[in-house]
């Protein structure tokens, strides 16, 4: 029987690293569309390559360096979800300045490149 858990628990890795994760948002999307429209109605729409996008708030530990997520590039990232899927990335990037909470010691690491895979659960 097929588990009924669809969120919640999730690992998060970079280059095998594991992370104390908090929570993560991911986009393997490809393409963002906009409308093209006129006065006289809808013409259509244009097409526009979209960077693929992993999110991380992740808790920062004290064997870790903060500085050394900005230095990021050509890098896997890897998610296991509570749904049994697996999302991932390689050649990723760090893409923004890394600013921690010291109240609750997180902070959000955005990693972006040319494609997140969603492997299904088996």
């Amino acid at each position: 029987m097929a588990s009924m858990r669809l969120a919640g628990v999730a690992s998060g890795f970079i280059d095998g690293v594991p992370y104390d994760i908090i929570e993560t948002r991911y986009s393997p999307s490809k393409y963002t569309r906009e409308t093209l429209k006129g006065q006289n109605g809808i013409h259509g729409f244009s097409e526009m390559p979209q960077q693929a996008r992993i999110v991380m708030s992740i808790r920062d530990a004290g064997g870790m360096t903060v500085a050394d997520f900005s230095d990021m590039s050509d890098v896997e990232v890897q998610l296991s979800l509570a749904n049994g899927k697996t999302v991932g990335g390689a050649g990723m990037w760090c893409t923004e300045a890394v600013e921690v909470n010291t109240v609750e010691a997180t902070m959000e690491v955005t990693f972006e490149g040319k494609q997140v895979t969603e492997t299904l659960a088996s």
